[in-house]
């Protein structure tokens, strides 16, 4: 294919001025110049003007779950308990033997989500319902009994409701069936995504490939493990990068460890405690932790490691530095400067989710203090250390939509308030950079792997102004191996 009359933007590298061409053969940029000449049986697209940049990835999904979201009861934005039973109660005509909802978050609820309020509802009909942070599950009795718990009244938190989420998640895609996949990953092409980091609670590397042949969306897939699939994955030979199933798109990732909890649950393992004098839950202990980095590393596995609290972030700093595991901190969503020098002193990724403080800053100074808010997603001084920032939503927790990251990254807030805590604001250029998996500005040799804009992503502007134009940025096309995936004109 010859792309004609393209800009190109810098991403993390020069970009010549002007318009280019650009020609693609195979799953590579083959060429780039002015004037190219069209070769024999070569497809020719005009791209008028338009912007370039390498595409866009999300690197912090759990697909299966945001796949799901138009077919789950949604309880975003519920203020209540009450609230959230009558949205419950007018949701129980939906089919499927489980009625599966989401987004409750109920930090700031005068009444507690029960078991026994949720069987005021229907004590009949197992319901589940996702936290969402999605570190909690939220059950009725029928529920309790159909996935084989004991009667309790609060909800499931942490490691028992991670323990139990896969069995959920199979039960729900018997009801809804793959073309959710394909629907989610249509739209993502849409933004501009070439490609998406899936850490659903599942084995990934044994589910992934007869459901991307069933979605047939063209997209990169990185899929991953977890612990209790670790085993599987050594034995089956796996290291990341490697190709799974002959399929040159979908890729093994890292081994996923959710080392504590976090904010709104109020599980994220802090150094300064709660207004309960609590201090969050570790999930994995230190010496486990260093066993399972150790594991990792001697079989080629890199590890995404979420911690938000920072006591789990030392921990966690304290297991990559005795076993030489390569990998990333998952979130780091609270870091003291000593730890953020320690991130770049090893090598580490940031892989953090900036639409995450679009919920957060109203609840982070109750829930934690002032002083902590101020140390709550700091971007731009990881940026400044040389630590590498890989952006992502963690969808369903934040839509799937990169633009909506890089905004929330430059504006630190909705773009009608005022930006919260700038000091930690990237640029632009940052926040774009930090969304094409390492990927700089298109030449020759690199992978066709790109995105075509209608208006150019590095337009100036103060913050909001930046952040809507972000948020609203229209993709024209969106190219992946050298295959177009999604163009709207």
């Amino acid at each position: 294919m010859l792309l004609r009359h393209v800009r190109l933007v810098p991403v993390g590298s020069a970009a010549p001025d002007g318009l280019v061409d650009l020609r693609i053969s195979g799953d590579r940029i083959a060429e780039l110049g002015r004037s190219l000449t069209r070769l024999p049986a070569e497809d020719e697209l005009d791209a008028a003007g338009r912007w370039l940049i390498p595409g866009l990835w999300d690197q912090h999904t759990h697909l299966g779950q945001w796949s799901r979201q138009g077919t789950r009861l949604d309880l975003a934005g519920a203020t209540s308990r009450a609230e959230a039973l009558a949205r419950i109660r007018a949701g129980l005509h939906a089919t499927g033997e489980v009625l599966v909802g989401g987004g409750f978050r109920p930090s700031n609820w005068a009444d507690p989500p029960t078991t026994a309020a949720l069987d005021e509802v229907s004590d009949s009909r197992p319901i589940v319902l996702v936290s969402g942070d999605a570190h909690s599950g939220w059950l009725n009795s029928a529920a309790l009994r159909r996935f084989g718990l004991a009667h309790r009244d609060d909800l499931l938190r942490e490691a028992e409701w991670f323990d139990l989420l896969p069995t959920v998640l199979a039960a729900e895609d018997a009801q809804v069936g793959p073309s959710v996949y394909a629907t989610a990953m249509h739209a993502a092409a849409a933004r501009g995504v070439v490609g998406i980091v899936d850490y659903e609670f599942e084995p990934g590397f044994v589910r992934w490939p007869q459901r991307y042949a069933e979605a047939g969306v063209r997209l990169r897939v990185r899929t991953s493990t977890y612990p209790v699939d670790l085993a599987a994955a050594i034995d089956g030979g796996l290291r990341s990068g490697d190709v799974i199933d002959g399929e040159p798109l979908l890729t093994m990732g890292a081994l996923k460890i959710i080392s504590d909890g976090s904010l709104n649950t109020q599980t994220a393992h802090c150094r300064q405690p709660y207004a309960d004098g609590g201090h969050g839950v570790q999930n994995v202990l230190g010496p486990e932790l260093q066993a399972l980095l150790s594991r990792a590393a001697s079989v080629g596995l890199s590890v995404a490691l979420h911690a938000i609290g920072d006591a789990a972030l030392q921990i966690a700093l304290d297991a990559f530095a005795a076993t030489g595991a390569r990998g990333s901190i998952e979130h780091a969503q609270l870091a003291g400067t000593e730890q953020v020098a320690e991130i770049a002193r090893l090598g580490l990724i940031a892989s953090a989710q900036p639409a995450h403080l679009l919920d957060d800053r109203g609840v982070t100074e109750v829930i934690w203090d002032e002083q902590r808010a101020g140390r709550s997603f700091p971007l731009r001084e990881l940026a400044a250390a040389g630590v590498e920032l890989a952006l992502g939503s963690d969808a369903p927790v934040a839509p799937l939509d990169p633009w909506l990251a890089m905004a929330a990254a430059v504006h630190r807030g909705e773009p009608h308030d005022a930006p919260w805590h700038p000091e930690h604001s990237l640029t632009t250029a940052q926040a774009l950079s930090a969304s094409t998996d390492g990927r700089a500005t298109p030449t020759a040799g690199a992978p066709a792997d790109l995105a075509l804009l209608d208006a150019d992503p590095l337009a100036a502007g103060d913050s909001a102004t930046v952040a809507a134009q972000l948020r609203r940025m229209p993709v024209a096309a969106t190219i992946v191996a050298g295959q177009v995936v999604h163009q709207a004109w």
